[in-house]
This record gives structure tokens, sequence and C-alpha cells, in this order.
């Protein structure tokens, strides 16, 4: 009996497999409270690494402390109590990126939020990247139509460029930038929506404005909505970003919207102060224009060596009673490639889109713009910052030469031309034309109040008589053909105007 006992032992000391252990890391919540705890035992955590608490919530390592890892909670924090354990996941910060996110509508980290399923991806990128290197890069060169005339036109947009969107709440500011993603329809160009603190009853305005307009075939929404935790808001960006990134890297090209900076500086300030980081100007932490700085650097028109995509990226930010020189609008402001700025009072007179011509400005330019329209659109933002200075002269009522009534009649006339409802985007082609017809004088005699009955007249007889000149334009967008083309768009235009009344 004893040596059944004692070779039995013996047998299960020897099978024994040190293998199957496994050394796994636990810290404890020492605090918890506001959406952020305190951990004690992760000595060895990296920043912005993943962790897990005990009831299945993840975390962010956001500070690493002596003795303690202040961890922002991505999530309810309720049911967190003081001594639950905390392991760390083993990666950095990260979401799901490929093609199975298009059309998808998921969260902070990458978790589909639309009740349609696990998110088919390919790898996970970390939301923390670093921006590709001035070699890495090359000069940006191609236009991204956004469809809206005046801005097209006045303050063109690249591929790899960061144009600020920036005005006072109630100004078109998301209606510009759901325009830009409309209009990308068969431009070869995927979008990301980032809605940061926005209400969900406004998201899901926008998502089923998207599918309407069929512009969800080739976007994503990354959605940190007003109810979620500051630490998500935080995070939306990023990860929008890094969702951008892969398509990039693929060699195609991405378009970025974070709407907008401004909740999120707020919502970085929020965890920044719970976390006792000591406060700045306006309570924002010292880092909050790296914050930005760090984010909006990852948009890139990459060189031909690494594949030639591109990452473009469009910040909105809201300032109050039309203060740019506010602290984040400033930092914003000194970051991106240009702003258009979009004033309510333009808004309220109703000019839309409330393009104030004389502050927007791309400092990517006319690069960015086909030869066609650089063609009918050179100097057209000189004439229309002339005609605001000359408008503003003749409210005092003073007698005007001829010339100077001419010029102010015409910037009126631009003016009702550039007015465009929403959704209602141009394509190339129909920009040129109307561009010319505005600038070459052939509407001098149309009556300034009769100019959109004219636009929409003449867009109407463009695409069903005109097919022709269209499809010279489309063709030869690129071509040394500005003759021809003014050519054959006076006699258009002539044409339509001796039988439109």
């Amino acid at each position: 009996m004893a040596e059944n006992i004692y070779e039995s032992i013996l047998s299960q000391i020897q099978d024994f497999d040190l293998g199957q252990l496994e050394s796994v890391e636990v810290g404890y919540v020492s605090e918890v409270g506001d959406g952020i705890a305190r951990v004690s035992g992760l000595d060895n955590v990296r920043y912005n690494e993943l962790v897990q608490f005990e009831n299945g919530v993840a975390g962010i390592a956001f500070n690493l402390e002596k003795g303690n890892v202040g961890v922002i909670i991505m999530g309810e924090y309720d049911d967190i109590q003081e001594g639950n354990t905390v392991s760390p996941l083993g990666r950095i910060a990260s979401v799901p990126v490929g093609m199975g996110l298009v059309g998808r509508v998921v969260n902070a980290l990458g978790q589909p939020i639309d009740g349609r399923g696990p998110v088919q991806f390919d790898e996970y990128y970390n939301v923390e990247r670093i921006a590709p290197g001035v070699m890495e890069r090359r000069s940006v060169d191609r236009p991204v139509q956004t469809g809206i005339l005046a801005i097209d036109t006045m303050i063109p947009i690249g591929r790899g460029q960061r144009e600020l969107i920036i005005g006072d709440r109630q100004t078109g500011k998301t209606a510009v930038a759901l325009d830009a993603i409309v209009n990308q329809k068969g431009q070869d160009m995927y979008c990301i929506y980032v809605a940061v603190g926005k209400r969900r009853g406004e998201v899901a305005r926008i998502r089923e404005t998207l599918e309407r307009e069929g512009a969800m075939d080739y976007t994503t929404l990354v959605v940190a909505s007003a109810s979620d935790a500051a630490a998500l808001q935080y995070l939306a960006p990023f990860a929008g970003c890094a969702i951008g990134e892969w398509f990039m890297e693929n060699g195609k090209d991405a378009l970025v919207i974070y709407d907008d900076l401004s909740k999120h500086a707020n919502a970085y300030r929020q965890v920044s102060l719970l976390m006792r980081r000591p406060p700045g100007r306006e309570a924002y932490p010292g880092d909050v224009f790296y914050l930005h700085s760090r984010l909006l650097e990852r948009a890139a028109q990459l060189s031909d060596e690494r594949g030639g995509g591109s990452l473009t990226a469009l910040p909105v930010i809201e300032t109050l009673l039309g203060d740019v020189s506010a602290f984040v609008p400033t930092n914003v402001i000194s970051i991106t490639d240009g702003q258009i700025y979009l004033e309510a009072e333009l808004f309220n007179s109703g000019l839309r889109p409330a393009l104030n011509t004389g502050i927007s400005v791309s400092r990517v330019g006319s690069s960015a713009q086909t030869r066609s329209m650089k063609d009918v659109a050179g100097g057209l933002k000189l004439q229309m910052a002339q005609f605001r200075d000359l408008a503003a002269f003749a409210q005092f009522g003073s007698n005007l030469d001829k010339s100077t009534q001419q010029q102010l009649d015409r910037g009126l006339r631009l003016n009702e031309l550039f007015k465009q409802g929403q959704y209602q985007t141009l394509s190339l082609e129909e920009q040129v034309a109307i561009t010319y017809a505005g600038t070459s004088g052939l509407l001098d005699d149309i009556p300034v109040d009769r100019m959109l009955d004219w636009k929409e007249g003449f867009l109407r007889s463009f695409r069903t008589q005109f097919t022709d000149v269209a499809d010279f334009l489309r063709e030869n967008a690129n071509n040394k053909v500005k003759e021809q083309i003014q050519e054959k768009l006076k006699a258009a235009i002539t044409t339509f105007n001796e039988t439109w009344s």
C-alpha cells in the first residue's frame, strides 16, 4: 500500500511540466472616481498600454508615477471598487484597421456599435503613431474636390493637406464637412468621420444622411458621443487617424474629419486635471498644443517610394463669438495648412456656405487645382476680397466711378453664384463653367436677384444640351487648352442666354 502511494507521488513529480506555468502581472485599484483609477503593482506597464479591470472594462495607462499608475477608464466605472484586480493586456492602445471597417460605425476602441455584428479587420494599428518624416513625403499636387464652388475655386484643398474648418456654432461647419464626404462618390477616396462630443441623436442623423446620399459605401464613422466617457472622447480622433493611415500606407487616398477638436481639447483637459497634471492657460495642460500637432502631422501625401497614398485632414474648431484668437483656435490655425472661416454674420444674411474669403486661405493654393480650374479661377480670390472692401466703402453712399461700380456689380453676381444648398455638390466641369460665366462678364446683364434662377437653369441645360462641352472639360482637365475651353464655354453660355428669360 505504501509503495503504491510512493510510486503515485513519484510519477506525478516526474510528469510535472513547468511549461504550463505563466507569470502574470496583476495590479490592484487603490483609488477610483470620476473616470480615472490609481492602480498599484503594475511596475512594468507601458505608457498608453491597455489594461482590463476585474469587471471587464478596459482602461489606458495614462500617468506612470512612482508607486502607482494613473489609468483612464474607457467606459462605466460605477462597478469598479478599491481592491479590484487590474491586468495589462500586453498591447498599446490600438484599433482594428482594414477594408472591413468601411461602411461601419465604431467607437473609439474600434468596437462596432451599429448592431451589424463583429468587424472584419486585417490588423491592429496603434492609435499613437509617429508621423511620416520629410523624406517620406512629397508635395501636395492632387485636388480633393469638395463639390462646393466657393471652396474649390478660391480655397482649394489638396490630397495630403490639413485644412481647418473654423467658425461659431450653427454656421455650417459640419455641413461643409458632410458635403466634402458626399462629393467623394466615385473619386476613389475613403472617408473617416470622427464625431467627438456630439449628441447621439445628431450622430444618428449624420449616419442617416450619409446612407441616403450613398456615402456610407466608402465611409467609416468613429463615434465618441457627449454621453461617453471623456477618455473615449480624447481617444476617438487618434483612432480615426489610425484607421485612415491604413488606407494611406496601402497606396490609397483617405479623408479624415475631426468634428470637433474644441470638444477634444476639453475632454483632454478634463482627463488631465483629474490626473492632477499642472494646468496652464485657460486650465488646459501645457501639452495641449502637442496633443493636436501630433495628431494633425500624421496627415501626409506619401512619396512614390512609400506607395503614394495620402491622408487629408479636415479638423473642425468651434469659436466663441468669432474669437479666432482664443487659445485652442490659434494653436490649430498654426498647425494646419490654411483655414476655411465661416462667419455667423454672413450665415445670417443668407450666404450659404458663409465663407469669409478675406480670412480664409489655403497654403497649398493653386498647386492643388486642375489646370482648367486654374485658368478660370486665377484671380478670383483677390477679386472677391476687393469686392468686400468696395462693398464696405460703398455703404457710405459716395459717388462711384464706372469701373468701380462695374466691379461691385460683378462681385454681387459672383456672391449669388457661390450660394449653394447642402448636398447639392457640383462636379469639376460644372464649377469651371459657372466660374467662367461669372468672371468673364457674360452675366453682367443678368439682374442680381435672378442669378440663382440663371444658375439653376444653366446647370440643367449644361447636363442635358451641352454634354459635349462637359465631356471636353472632363477629358482635358489638366491639358493646356485654355483657349479651346473658353471658346466652347462662351458659345454654350451665349446660346443659353439667348433662350433664357
